[in-house]
């Protein structure tokens, strides 16, 4: 348990980043997953949509250290493949 003032005060600040870094992941994750479903039912327009609503969401959980880059470029590099494929 934290005894000093000041690791109190880290352990506060670290639930909260916890609990935004959460959420954002989560975010993420219903992105893809709604891209997952298109590619799955296979209309191309709404994958190719779903794609591009997709690539931001990712893009600012980089910037946010939520995701590593090589991380949100290997989904999106393997995710567009999948929608080029769908023809």
């Amino acid at each position: 348990m934290a005894n000093s003032l000041q690791a109190k005060k880290r352990a506060r600040q670290n639930e909260q980043r916890f609990a935004v870094n959460k959420a954002r992941r989560s975010r993420i994750r219903t992105y893809l997953r709604k891209v997952e479903e298109a590619i799955a039912s296979g209309d191309k327009d709404s994958a190719q949509a779903a794609l591009r609503a997709v690539q931001p969401e990712l893009m600012r959980g980089v910037t946010k250290g939520v995701f590593h880059k090589n991380t949100a470029a290997r989904k999106m590099s393997r995710l567009s493949a999948r929608v080029k494929a769908l023809g």
